[in-house]
């Protein structure tokens, strides 16, 4: 996540971001701002489960067809699934067809309903585990707030979340600001995590 590139529109960004069009829009209007919606932390864990040994790239770019194989990762839908569902979803060239990834999304979805059950709301919860105070910039796979949120999931029966998978969740959807110091959306992030209530608090 180090160095910078120069957009096209003349402004510093985060290095990572250079390698294609789709990596600039999401570093653009993604990536670091704070998320509390409760589908939308959930479709991330997913996605990340899935990303576990790929580049975000090649998810990246398979997202729509994930969110459409996936009905829009709306974990009530997900959580009925059963085997005619999983035999659909092998069959998606438009996905990463792995059996194991596809059973932990079905399971962590049965998870997260007991969790909203539980905590009033997936979002809540999850925002508990972000550092205080907010650390600078870190190019690390993983964090003592990442490892304690992926025993926490493991703990409550989750799969395919590992501590590097909690961490690189943790930096999408704002938990952190892991924008490159000198990059011009790091100021936008830290603006709008100043102006955003985690849920719960």
């Amino acid at each position: 996540m180090s160095g910078l590139f120069t957009g096209p529109d003349g402004k510093p960004r985060c290095g990572w971001c250079a390698a294609t069009g789709q990596y600039l829009a999401y570093h653009d209007h993604e990536w670091g701002f704070p998320v509390a919606d409760d589908r939308r932390l959930f479709e991330k864990l997913c996605l990340e489960s899935f990303q576990s040994g790929l580049s975000w790239r090649t998810i990246l770019e398979k997202r729509e067809n994930f969110r459409a194989a996936f009905h829009g990762f709306d974990p009530a839908r997900i959580a009925r699934y059963d085997g005619t569902d999983v035999a659909r979803l092998l069959g998606d060239a438009g996905i990463v067809r792995h059996r194991g990834k596809i059973e932990a999304v079905i399971n962590n979805a049965r998870r997260a309903l007991e969790l909203i059950e539980a905590e009033g709301s997936l979002a809540a919860w999850l925002w508990r585990f972000e550092p205080s105070p907010s650390p600078p910039p870190r190019t690390v796979p993983s964090t003592p707030e990442s490892m304690a949120l992926a025993r926490a999931l493991k703990a409550r029966g989750w799969k395919f979340v590992g501590p590097t998978t909690a961490y690189a969740f943790m930096q999408a959807m704002g938990l952190v600001n892991d924008h490159a110091d000198g990059c011009a959306i790091r100021h936008e992030v830290a603006r709008a995590r100043a102006a955003f209530t985690p849920p719960g608090r």
